[in-house]
């Protein structure tokens, strides 16, 4: 299946949601953007590629939002850019990386608020992948050899912090049904089966026109 469509995935620790996005883009033979955002963000910015890491979907209490973007729509170019904190410069980095990755066609964006940065974006479908607590802390307890309950506090001290990353630096809320175009359930569909309803989502939108679409 050949696609259009630019994919972003918001996920719940555990719920297998970059290897979903790994079948899909196997399946739809496009690329997959994860750490790799990072990495292109720290190029192009000339930003250690270190200090991403260390910012990655964490939240931050001094992001003056407001600020950073109205900084962002005016080019934040002198003095104003220069004397920003890091974890704005990084955002904005970020930002503008994953508009230019989008820019190049087709592909799947795992998290760091793409789904808000392509917003403006027509050929974009957003995804949020979630499952049972009691299936992420198998998955987690079995991938990282952990018993249950630092499973289970992994998960919850991650979740926090994406969704604390996502409410703080866009005009969404993390998880809730109205951020997203499409919310799946990966522990009642599997990984195959998650790919597989996103694939159809996608094939059925994109024969349908616009016009054909009518509640």
């Amino acid at each position: 299946m050949k696609t259009n469509t630019i994919i972003t995935i918001g996920r719940q620790y555990g719920s297998a949601g970059r290897e979903i996005g790994y079948k899909l883009a196997e399946d739809l033979g496009i690329k997959l953007y994860d750490k790799e955002m990072l990495a292109r963000a720290a190029k192009e910015s000339g930003i250690c590629e270190e200090i991403f890491e260390n910012h990655d979907e964490k939240p931050t209490n001094s992001f003056l939002y407001s600020l950073v973007m109205d900084t962002y729509s005016m080019g934040y170019t002198g003095n104003t850019y220069t004397d920003m904190p890091i974890n704005h410069k990084v955002f904005l980095a970020q930002f503008d990386a994953i508009k230019k990755i989008a820019d190049e066609g087709p592909c799947i964006l795992v998290g760091r608020c793409a789904d808000y940065a392509l917003e403006s974006y027509d050929n974009v479908v957003s995804v949020f992948i979630h499952a049972e607590l009691d299936a992420r802390i198998r998955r987690i307890a079995r991938i990282y050899d952990l018993p249950d309950n630092k499973a289970k506090d992994k998960i919850l001290k991650t979740d926090k912090k994406r969704a604390s990353y996502y409410n703080y630096y866009t005009n969404k809320r993390w998880s809730d049904v109205e951020s997203y175009e499409l919310c799946l359930s990966s522990s009642q569909l599997g990984i195959e089966g998650t790919a597989q309803i996103i694939e159809q989502y996608i094939a059925l939108k994109e024969s349908s026109s616009p016009e054909q679409i009518r509640l």
